[in-house]
Order: C-alpha cells, then structure tokens, then sequence
C-alpha cells in the first residue's frame, strides 16, 4: 500500500516522460522556443510573404506645361502645335484673322486634314474686323467658303475689345493665348483644361451673342 501523500506534493512530482502530457508540454515548449529562438527571421518571413496592400487611387494628371511666347515663330509654332492637338473641335479668336499666323501654309494644312479626317470635326473662328471674309487674298477665308460645313466665321465688329486678344482652343484642353494679339508676348499649353475651359466659355458666349453675323455672311454668298 502507498502512504498517504499531499495533493500538493503530488503535483509537484514528474511525470513520465512519455505520458500524454509531456508529449503536450515539449510540443509547446518547441514550438515556444522556435519563435523565441529565430524572432527577426520568422518576423521578416511573414513580412515577406504577406500580400501587398492594394491602394486604388486615381491616375495623376501631369502638370501643366506652360511655354512662353515672345516672337512671331513661338506664336506660330504653338498655334501649329495646338490646333494639331485638337480632335472634335477649334476655336479662334482673332482681331483680323493675322495673315503671320492663320495665312500660312503649315496652319491651313493642319486644318484640312483636320476637318477632312473628322467628320464631325468643327472650326470656329470670332473675328474683330468682318472686312476680311469679302476677299479671297485669304487662304483661310477662301478656304472656310469652300469648307462651310466645317468652319463657321462670326463677325464681332464694335464688339471687339481693345486691345483684343488673340487665342486657339483646341477641345476643353490645349490653348495659346495672347492678352493683345498686336504682340507677339503670350502662353501656350497643351494640357490646361482649366484656363482652357474659362477662355471656351467667354469665347462661347460671343458666339451665341454674334449668331446674326454668321447668317449675314451666308446671305453675301
């Protein structure tokens, strides 16, 4: 018979060694010190093998792009270089249709590809001095009378500021504007939708407003 021992001191004695709860208590034991043993390596392997959080975030827009005119070919250039740009729609603003800018045969290229690989490409055109769409000297006149369901030309007449500015549009983005179109000092740029879009819609609003002049100039013909 065993003599009577204290609960207490039975748990204290040790246990088989290959009792089921030994086998249990090296198992955590291993596991425990596998971790404690390697913590920077196994750290940096979860790291390494978890999955890169995805972020979905909206394409940047480059930023603007300003090129700055000071001569007769930086203006022509940007004037190419924008109404080249454009794929549905242009809009000119001009005092007297500038044979330097719009009577030379880069531009006028530009234009009718322009409107004949479009179909519903459109050419608009705000003029200061309406004595210019009476005589054919203008190749961009002579050309709007043959292109008349493509390029439309208003007259502003006592509407037109002084000074006047000179500027293209091209869509809602690209845009060369001078303050006064006497000058040759001016900005162009080819992804500036916001001051783009301001100068479309005061160029809009005159266009509506002058609609009778386009009617008179189809009356002359």
């Amino acid at each position: 018979m065993q003599p009577n021992r204290d609960p207490f001191d039975i748990c204290l004695m040790p246990r088989p060694a290959n009792s089921p709860q030994s086998r249990h208590k090296r198992a955590g034991l291993q596991r425990r010190n596998s971790v404690v043993s390697a913590t920077g390596e196994f750290e940096l392997s979860i790291l390494t093998q978890a999955a890169p959080a995805v972020m979905d975030l909206p394409p940047l827009e480059p930023p603007p792009q300003v090129n700055v005119l000071t001569t007769l070919e930086d203006v022509r250039s940007a004037v190419n270089m924008v109404a080249a740009s454009a794929q549905r729609l242009m809009s000119i603003y001009t005092p007297n249709l500038e044979p330097d800018v719009y009577d030379q045969p880069a531009f006028l290229e530009i234009i009718k590809r322009f409107v004949l690989a479009r179909r519903f490409a459109k050419v608009r055109v705000l003029l200061g001095d309406g004595s210019r769409i009476l005589r054919d000297s203008h190749r961009f006149v002579a050309m709007s009378r043959r292109l008349t369901s493509y390029i439309d030309i208003r007259v502003l007449g006592d509407d037109t500021p002084n000074p006047s500015p000179g500027y293209v549009i091209a869509d809602d983005r690209a845009i060369t504007y001078r303050h006064n179109a006497t000058q040759w000092e001016g900005v162009a740029d080819l992804n500036n939708p916001i001051i783009a879009r301001m100068h479309l819609a005061e160029f809009d609003e005159q266009w509506i407003s002058h609609a009778p002049e386009f009617i008179l100039r189809v009356a002359r013909r």
